[in-house]
């Protein structure tokens, strides 16, 4: 999936060591803001090698690429959002569209509608009574 949006808090760095492996691993969150005229709050975080791969501050435009994950403990269902890519929005050259992704700021065709005919210019001469 993805969304356009700007960069609203970066958080701090965590990174730790996993207990089953013994593996470091690190984790860079942040909270942005939708390009929509009813802007939503998303928190995402990039996880691993991708922390130090995308390192965006507060004010940038980005496109997140993400996958949304879900996972119980105890009872309960803890919900991230996992980014996998992030391309920062320049004002000189606006992304492209994914080829059938969604983007947040752009109005969604309705599904099924045919696109309006072409009924060319307006003829003075025309021979129809009305």
């Amino acid at each position: 999936m993805e969304v356009k949006g700007k960069i609203i808090k970066k958080l701090p760095l965590v990174s730790g060591t996993a207990k089953s492996t013994g593996n470091p691993w690190k984790k860079q969150d942040y909270v942005m803001e939708t390009l929509e005229a009813h802007p939503k709050t998303i928190a995402f975080d990039f996880f691993g090698d991708r922390a130090d791969q995308y390192n965006f501050e507060v004010g940038d435009e980005i496109l997140l690429s993400f996958d949304i994950e879900s996972r119980e403990y105890q009872g309960r269902y803890y919900t991230n959002i996992r980014g996998w890519k992030g391309e920062k929005i320049t004002n000189d050259a606006p992304a492209a569209a994914p080829a059938g992704g969604y983007i947040a700021s752009e109005p969604q065709a309705p599904i099924g509608m045919p696109p309006a005919p072409d009924f060319g210019a307006a003829n003075d001469n025309d021979d129809l009574p009305f």
